[in-house]
């Protein structure tokens, strides 16, 4: 579909990009990537790769704006009326792109848990080929957070001369035996819940597995002093407020997100390590060659704001913002006056 208001146009579409080798020797036969493109037609286009449980759906339409609408839009930081701004569902997802609720050619079935394992380097490779059939032959950055952050990060690495900057956000250089360790009580979540049923759990029914796995990633994302100030112990008929709050974020995703969608991103999550094959985290940061905003949030536990200051300081041509907020690890989410001028800067 698309839509042009004032010489600025926006479509929603998906792009046919044929079989794909992934790095563990598989070749998913047909893959297809679901896209948003929003912008003048012949404006710097910006890729925009999406966090975890996010979508291509990052601008949005005024009946339903994107997760990233307070940021980018027309007179916003990142300006649709001077940039393109592109992104895709990311390859392992579910609203599109090629992942476990796809149909297997080979089977003519669901892939559900026989879809293969897939890295941050196979969605950045898939972005790229998409990018190649929509006769796109040059970014002007690549912007993420989280896990876009990580395939920003690659980005940089696999096609170096490809994006003229890079901005990272609540990222660092690998994730963490932390962030592994909570993504794992959020595997056990889902696959334990008796209704997963190896991966062929009914998809007419919420899995609670999945609203657990939420409620887990939720706590890990904001700052004990933002629960604190939100909550205050404050009780309901059914309990405390807080318990009410993460029972709804918990049930709000399993009605749009799917459980093995979930379990692959999270393992592709586990698998970041930009040094991965490449002599190290910190010889692959000397491999960067455009300049990159790097962007961290206090009160980030997974991403520690001190592991991405050092990583910052071991790549050359990069620039370092700290962000005071207690929305931690989701302050690239909101709370945008207080840092989105520096990436304004930053591309201006």
């Amino acid at each position: 579909m698309v839509i042009l208001i004032n010489n600025i146009y926006r479509e929603t579409n998906r792009i046919e990009i044929g079989p794909l080798l992934l790095e563990n020797g598989e070749t998913l036969p047909s893959v297809s990537m679901q896209y948003e493109r929003v912008g003048p037609e012949n404006a710097p286009i910006i890729l925009v790769c999406h966090a975890l449980t996010g979508n291509h759906q990052t601008v949005g339409s005024e009946e339903q704006p994107g997760w990233w609408s307070g940021l980018i839009g027309i007179d916003k930081t990142i300006n649709t009326t001077e940039f393109q701004v592109i992104t895709f569902n990311v390859l392992g997802g579910c609203h599109g792109s090629t992942g476990p609720t796809s149909i297997n050619p080979e089977t003519n079935d669901l892939y559900r848990t026989d879809f293969p394992t897939i890295t941050i380097r196979d969605m950045v490779q898939a972005q790229f080929l998409a990018l190649q059939k929509l006769d796109v032959r040059k970014l002007f950055a690549v912007i993420g957070g989280s896990l876009g952050g990580m395939q920003a990060l690659e980005w940089g690495q696999l096609y170096p001369d490809f994006a003229e900057k890079l901005v990272v956000l609540s990222v660092t250089p690998f994730l963490s035996d932390y962030g592994i360790a909570y993504n794992h009580i959020a595997e056990q979540a889902i696959k334990r819940d008796p209704a997963w049923l190896n991966g062929h759990y009914p998809t007419t029914l919420p899995l609670q597995g999945l609203e657990i796995a939420r409620m887990i990633g939720m706590v890990t994302y904001r700052s004990s002093e933002l629960f604190s100030e939100r909550f205050r112990r404050e009780k309901t008929v059914n309990g405390y407020s807080v318990n009410s709050y993460l029972d709804y974020l918990g049930e709000k995703l399993a009605k749009r997100f799917d459980p093995n969608s979930y379990l692959y991103l999270l393992q592709a999550m586990d698998t970041h390590d930009i040094g991965r094959n490449r002599g190290g985290w910190k010889e692959a940061c000397k491999t960067y060659i455009c300049p990159i905003i790097i962007i961290s949030y206090a009160h980030d536990l997974i991403y520690e704001p001190k592991v991405i200051a050092e990583f910052a300081d071991h790549t050359p041509n990069s620039t370092y913002h700290h962000v005071q907020t207690k929305f931690g690890h989701d302050g690239f989410l909101t709370e945008f006056e207080k840092w989105s001028w520096v990436i304004k800067e930053f591309l201006t």
